[in-house]
C-alpha cells in the first residue's frame, strides 16, 4: 500500500516542508518570511512529484485490476481443465464398471449403474450423468434427475450428437443443456448398453467462481473508491496548499517591495552561535549581493563604523539579560565605501530549543541623518545671522510668550539673558525693559495685514523703527531698524528741498535761455546740412567725372609708355646717345608710375560710385596664391627677400578671378616695398567651417597703433611727403579693403614698430552670390 502513503500527505507533505524550511532557516525559527528565497525553490522542486502522485495510483490502480483480472482468468481456465479431467475420468470409469458388471454378472443394469458405480467425488459442483439408447432416449438418470428419462438426449443438448456418436473419442464438450451453458463428457457402455453421458452445469460449476470475482470486484472498487478519495482529498489540499503557497510568495512579493521601497531590512540574530540572517532588503540597503546563506559574526562586524559602538558588547549584554529590547541608530559600510546611516529595533526572542535570537529590522535613515544635519546646520546659520544682523530681533509664539530675540535687542532695551529666556510671557519682558522716550505711529497703504509699524524714541537720542508682522501661526516677529541717521537726512532733506526750490527757479531762467540758443544753432544746423550736400554733390561729380574718364586717361598714357619703349630699346634703329636712353628708360618708368597710379584712382572711383561689377566662379585659390606670389617674386628678389607660402595643394571658392587676385598683389606688394633687405614675407592659406582665412606677414617698420585706425581709407599713408621713403598713394590697400568686403569679406590688420605687420582676410567659401548685391549697395551708398 505504497500508493496510500504517498498520497495522503498533504499535511504531511507540509511537514516535511517546514523541517526542511526549519534546516534552512534554522536560525530564524518562526519567521518563515526571511526564507522565501529557499521556500521558492523547495515549491519548483516539489511541483513535479506532487504532480506525479496521480499517474502513480491510476497506474497502480490499473495494475492492481489487470493482475486479478489474469488471475480470475486463469483460475477460470484451472476450473474448465479440472472439470474436463474429470468429466473424462467419470466416463471411462463408467464404460469400465460397465464392462466388469457385463463381465460379472451378465448383464447392465443401467440404474444401478448410475447409483451404486459414480464416485461421490464425481458428481460434485451439480454433475449428474444419464443413460441413453441408440436412439437418444434416457433410459436411465442419477437420483433427482428422474424427470429427464424418456426424453430425448439429442434435444437436451443441442448442436453437440457428436458425444453420442464418437463417445469417448468426442472428448469434452461445451454445449448447451436445457438452454444453460454445460460441460458434457460420454461413453459408450458395454454390448451396447446405451451411452452414458456425465453434464456440468456451468452454473454450478462457476458459482463459487463468480462469488470470487464479485468479491474482488467488489473489493477492487472499493479500494479503487477509497484510493479516488483519498486522490481527490489529495488534490484539494494540494491545491489549498499550492493556493497557500500562491499568497505566501504574494505576501512574501509584497513584503519585500514593501521593505525595498521604504529602505528597510529585516534581520534575525542567533546570539548564541553568532550568526545573523538578513532579508534581500537588509542587503539592498548596503549595495551587496542578496543571497540565502546566514552571515557569520566577523562578516558583519567589520561594516560597523568604529565610533558607533561594537557588535561584542550588544551580544554581551543581551547574553546576560541587561536588555530585552534595542533601539539604536549606528552606521554601517556600504558597498561602495561609504557609510549609510541605519536604524536598528529588535527584541529578544527565545525559540523552540530555548536559544536567543535578537529579531528586528533596521531602516535606512541616512535621508533623516542628512536632513537633520542639514537643519541643525540651517539652524546654526540662522541663529547667527539673527544675531550678527544690525537690527534689534525678537520672536513670539502665538501665547506671546518669547521664542528667540537677539543680543541687539537685549541691548537696546537693557536686559539680560534671563530675562529673555525661551518662554517668558512678552509682558513680563516688557515691564524689565527700558522705555522710550516718545512713540510715533507709522501708517502706510503698503501694511499687510496684522502688520504695524512705530517710531520710537530711545533716552539715548536713538530713533527706532519697530515693524512687528504676524506669523502663520498666530504668533509674531519685531524687528527694530536704527533709523537715526534717517531721521538727521529727513531735517537736511527738508533744508535741501528749500534750496532746491530756489535752484529750480535759476534753471528755468536758464532754460528759456537754453531755448532760445537752441533756436540759433537750428538754423546753423540747416545751413550747415545745405553746405554738406553741395559737398557731397560735388564729391559725387569728382568721381563720376574719374569714372568717366578712364579711357582718355589710360589711351596717351599707353602711347607715352609705347613710344619710350621702342626708343629705349632701339626697336628701329639705335638713337646714337647714352643720355637719350637714360631719359627714355625714366620716361618709360614714369609713365608706368603713372599708369599705376591712374589705375588705382579709377578702380577707387569705380568703387565709390558703385560701377565695380564682380563676376562670381569656381576657382582654385590656391593657383591664383602662387601667380600673385610670382609677381611680387621678381621685386622681392631684387630686395633679396624670402617668401614663404603655406597652402594646400588645391583649395576651391566661388570669387572673382582678377579682384581676388588684385587683393593678393596689393597687399603682397605692400608687404615687399615695407620690408627692409634680406627680410621675409609670409603667406598662409587655410579653409576652417564655411570660410577661407589668409595671412600675409612681413619683417618691415610695422605700423604706429594710432595709424592703425585710419589705415585703408584712399590716400592714407603712414608716413607724411616729408619723411616716406617708398612711391604710392595710398591706394593699395584701400583698394584691397574695399574689394574684401564686396566679397563678403572681412580684413583685419594688426602691426608693431619695428616688428613687423600682419594682414588677415576672412573670405567666405561659397556664400558670395548670396552677399554680392548687397556689398555693391553698401559700397555705392558709401
Amino acid at each position: 500500500m505504497r500508493a496510500d502513503a504517498s498520497s495522503a500527505p498533504a499535511g504531511g507533505r507540509l511537514s516535511r516542508f517546514e523541517t526542511l524550511l526549519s534546516a534552512k532557516a534554522e536560525i530564524v525559527g518562526h519567521a518563515k518570511i526571511l526564507a522565501a528565497p529557499a521556500y521558492e525553490k523547495l515549491l519548483r522542486s516539489e511541483r513535479p512529484l506532487r504532480r506525479s502522485i496521480p499517474i502513480l495510483i491510476i497506474l497502480f490502480l490499473t495494475i492492481a485490476a489487470v493482475a486479478r483480472l489474469s488471475a480470475l482468468v486463469a483460475e477460470r481456465y484451472e476450473i474448465e481443465n479440472d472439470v474436463a479431467r474429470d468429466l473424462k475420468i467419470a466416463a471411462t470409469l463408467m464404460r469400465a464398471e460397465s464392462q466388469f458388471a457385463l463381465m460379472s454378472e451378465g448383464q447392465i443394469d443401467g440404474a444401478a449403474l448410475l447409483t451404486s458405480e459414480v464416485p461421490r467425488e464425481v458428481i460434485e459442483y451439480g454433475r449428474f450423468a444419464v443413460i441413453s439408447d441408440a436412439t437418444g432416449r434416457i433410459t436411465a438418470a442419477m437420483p433427482g434427475y428422474e424427470r429427464l428419462i424418456g426424453q430425448d438426449l439429442r434435444l437436451l443438448m443441442g448442436e453437440s450428437q457428436a458425444l453420442l456418436m464418437f463417445g469417448e473419442r468426442a472428448g469434452v464438450q461445451e454445449t448447451d443443456f436445457e438452454g444453460h451453458d454445460a460441460f458434457v463428457a460420454s461413453a459408450t457402455l458395454a454390448e451396447d448398453a446405451g451411452t452414458v453421458s456425465f453434464i456440468q452445469p456451468a452454473t454450478d460449476l462457476f458459482a463459487g467462481w463468480r462469488q470470487s470475482v464479485h468479491v474482488n470486484v467488489t473489493l477492487f472498487a472499493l479500494t479503487s473508491i477509497i484510493m479516488l478519495m483519498v486522490l481527490y482529498a489529495y488534490f484539494r489540499q494540494a491545491t489549498r496548499a499550492e493556493d497557500a503557497d500562491a499568497l505566501y510568495l504574494e505576501t512574501h512579493l509584497r513584503v519585500d517591495t514593501a521593505l525595498s521601497r521604504g529602505h528597510c531590512g529585516l534581520w534575525d540574530w542567533d546570539i548564541g552561535r553568532g550568526r545573523m540572517y538578513w532579508s534581500r532588503s537588509m542587503y539592498e540597503i548596503l549595495g551587496m549581493k542578496p543571497k540565502d546563506d546566514v552571515l557569520s559574526f566577523g562578516e558583519i562586524a567589520p561594516l560597523l563604523h568604529p565610533l558607533d559602538g561594537s557588535l561584542f558588547d550588544v551580544a554581551r549584554r543581551v547574553a546576560s539579560g541587561r536588555i530585552g529590547h534595542l533601539d539604536r541608530v549606528f552606521r554601517m559600510r556600504h558597498s561602495n565605501g561609504n557609510y549609510v546611516w541605519l536604524r536598528a529595533r529588535a527584541d529578544v526572542t527565545r525559540c523552540a530549543d530555548n536559544e536567543v535570537h535578537l529579531i528586528g529590522i533596521a531602516v535606512d535613515v541616512s535621508e533623516q541623518q542628512e536632513l537633520a544635519r542639514r537643519s541643525d546646520e540651517a539652524n546654526e546659520q540662522l541663529n547667527s545671522a539673527i544675531e550678527n544682523i544690525s537690527e534689534t530681533f525678537v520672536l513670539c509664539d502665538n501665547r506671546d510668550r518669547v521664542i528667540l530675540c537677539n543680543s541687539k535687542y537685549r541691548e537696546t532695551f537693557g536686559l539680560t539673558e534671563m530675562d529673555v529666556a525661551r518662554g517668558t510671557p512678552l509682558e513680563t519682558v516688557m515691564a524689565k525693559a527700558r522705555r522710550p522716550i516718545d512713540s510715533q505711529l507709522v501708517t502706510s497703504p503698503t501694511f499687510a495685514a496684522g502688520e504695524r509699524a512705530s517710531e520710537a524714541l530711545l533716552p539715548d537720542g536713538r530713533w527706532l523703527l519697530m515693524s512687528e508682522r504676524r506669523t502663520t501661526d498666530g504668533g509674531f516677529v519685531s524687528i527694530g531698524t536704527d533709523v537715526t541717521q534717517l531721521k538727521l537726512h529727513q531735517a537736511r532733506l527738508s533744508d535741501s528741498e528749500r534750496r532746491l526750490i530756489a535752484v529750480i527757479e535759476d534753471l528755468s531762467t536758464a532754460r528759456r535761455d537754453a531755448e532760445r540758443k537752441a533756436g540759433q544753432l537750428t538754423e546753423l544746423n540747416t545751413s550747415f546740412a545745405a553746405e554738406k550736400e553741395r559737398a557731397e554733390t560735388a564729391s559725387r561729380a569728382k568721381t563720376t567725372f574719374l569714372a568717366n574718364m578712364s579711357h582718355e586717361l589710360r589711351t596717351p598714357l599707353n602711347a607715352i609708355l609705347g613710344f619710350s619703349e621702342i626708343m629705349r630699346d632701339g626697336t628701329f634703329g639705335p638713337i646714337g646717345c647714352q643720355k637719350y636712353t637714360e631719359y627714355c628708360e625714366d620716361i618709360h618708368q614714369s609713365g608706368h608710375y603713372l599708369l599705376r597710379l591712374i589705375n588705382d584712382i579709377l578702380d577707387m572711383a569705380k568703387i565709390e560710385a558703385g560701377r565695380l561689377i564682380l563676376n562670381p566662379e569656381d576657382i582654385d585659390l590656391a593657383e591664383t596664391v602662387a601667380e600673385a606670389m610670382k609677381i611680387v617674386a621678381i621685386q622681392a628678389e631684387k630686395k633679396q627677400l624670402t617668401l614663404a607660402v603655406a597652402a594646400p595643394p588645391t583649395l576651391q571658392i566661388r570669387s572673382d578671378r582678377r579682384a581676388t587676385k588684385q587683393i593678393l598683389i596689393n597687399l603682397l606688394s605692400n608687404a615687399v616695398k615695407f620690408t627692409e633687405p634680406g627680410g621675409s614675407v609670409r603667406l598662409g592659406l587655410k579653409q576652417v567651417g564655411d570660410a577661407v582665412l589668409i595671412s600675409i606677414g612681413d619683417d618691415g617698420m610695422g605700423i604706429p597703433q594710432e595709424a592703425l585706425r585710419t589705415l585703408g581709407r584712399p590716400f592714407e599713408q603712414i608716413e607724411n611727403e616729408w619723411t616716406r621713403t617708398n612711391k604710392g598713394t595710398g591706394l593699395g590697400l584701400a583698394i584691397a579693403r574695399s574689394l574684401v568686403e564686396l566679397h563678403g569679406g572681412r580684413m583685419r590688420i594688426s602691426s608693431r614698430v619695428g616688428i613687423g605687420t600682419i594682414v588677415a582676410l576672412r573670405l567666405p567659401v561659397a556664400g558670395f552670390e548670396q552677399s554680392e548685391q548687397s556689398a555693391i549697395a553698401m559700397a555705392s551708398a558709401a
